[in-house]
């Protein structure tokens, strides 16, 4: 098995599914305004809500399934996620109410997954002194597929409507997994003692690693703060852009601006950890987003919150990359699946806990004040990773 091959095929499947889901997410407070909630409020916390039960489920399950990717192989959680994804995308399209739209995004955490699943096969299929270099390069794809698909979803939106997003999304899914389907090989591999494990056997192993743990804390930290203002910025883009006609075309390119900074800092993250240091680069990373999170509060106009939110997606996409490449590191052998499950459920914590805060404040003190939380989160975790290095000198 070439794992090069592999690698460059479930780029290009990882890129298009997140082209698909990056259509039609963006524009989720816009699509809830559509189906007829317009109270004082009301908008932000459905929003807020359709992000965190979609995290909350993907948490619950991510553990399940990564255990099942050590035992029956990775490839297939791969096909999964993305034909889960697209029929359950593609069947947004079609609700009627808010709450139908939250039993779909509820069922779609529990099924998808495709970014911990693609980031697993390849993981597990890529010698170690590749492995940080092939996991900057999916994370590139991912971010590239993160940049255009708003652009694109914004195009469909203006011109169709949000539901003709959603079903952009779910074919664009499709190909992604039949792509997988018919191109990536696998090769297995087993635990290091040689024998298969059950789900608690593994969570005995990973829960005994303190590198991993620290990982875990780092990621609920810093995803909670990014997730924060995930409802809110179609939101404070609406506000700043009063009366604009292509709404959502605009937030379309504002997402995609961070997006595509966040692809150039995960590549940069990667290609400068062995003269750098993952820890140097993670904690600069950190430092950057706190400071441009912050900034984003006080923007007046759309041209200052797009500057400051690509400044924020660059240092995002090293900060990503290089948690993923100590993730991998700390991994022990044939438990690869398992780790990155439960990565995922700490993930998903803090995709849930992060909207609803963002939304909260944002219901209780105004928009601008959930930029302030997210960017008092990444200086937080800054802070945390300093003394914890300067402790061990």
């Amino acid at each position: 098995m070439d794992w090069r091959r592999n690698l460059y095929v479930i780029w290009i499947a990882e890129f298009v599914s997140i082209v698909g889901f990056s259509a039609a997410m963006p524009f989720l407070p816009y699509y809830v305004q559509d189906l007829g909630v317009t109270g004082p409020g009301q908008v932000e916390l459905w929003s807020g809500l359709l992000h965190s039960m979609h995290a909350l489920t993907m948490g619950i399950m991510a553990p399940v399934w990564g255990s099942l990717a050590d035992r029956v192989g990775h490839k297939v959680m791969v096909e999964r996620a993305m034909f889960g994804g697209a029929l359950l995308l593609g069947a947004m399209a079609l609700v009627s109410n808010v709450q139908q739209l939250l039993v779909l995004r509820t069922l779609q955490g529990a099924v998808t997954g495709t970014v911990v699943a693609a980031t697993v096969l390849v993981a597990a299929g890529t010698p170690c002194d590749s492995r940080v270099s092939a996991l900057g390069t999916l994370q590139m794809g991912i971010y590239l597929g993160a940049s255009f698909g708003p652009a694109v979803g914004g195009f469909v939106a203006d011109t169709w409507g949000y539901r003709g997003s959603f079903l952009v999304t779910g074919l664009l899914l499709a190909v992604g997994g039949v792509m997988v389907v018919a191109m990536v090989q696998e090769v297995r591999t087993e635990a290091s003692d040689g024998e298969q494990h059950s789900f608690w056997q593994g969570m005995r192993v990973v829960l005994r690693s303190p590198a991993v743990l620290s990982v875990f804390a780092t990621r609920l930290l810093v995803r909670a703060s990014y997730r924060a203002v995930a409802p809110i910025v179609p939101l404070f883009v609406q506000a700043l852009a009063f009366g604009e006609a292509r709404l959502a075309s605009l937030v379309g390119l504002v997402t995609s601006a961070s997006m595509a900074t966040s692809a150039v800092g995960s590549v940069l993250a990667g290609r400068y950890t062995r003269s750098w240091g993952l820890r140097p680069i993670l904690i600069t990373s950190l430092a950057v987003s706190a400071l441009f999170h912050g900034l984003q509060a006080v923007a007046v106009d759309v041209q200052q919150l797009t500057l400051f939110r690509a400044v924020a997606g660059f240092a995002m996409g090293a900060i990503l990359t290089s948690l993923s490449a100590m993730l991998a590191s700390a991994s022990p052998e044939g438990y690869e699946g398992t780790v990155f499950g439960l990565g995922s459920s700490v993930v998903s914590a803090a995709n849930a806990i992060g909207p609803m805060l963002g939304s909260a404040v944002a219901a209780s003190w105004g928009l601008r004040m959930a930029f302030v939380v997210a960017g008092a989160g990444f200086a937080l975790s800054t802070a945390a990773l300093v003394i914890v290095r300067l402790s061990r000198r």
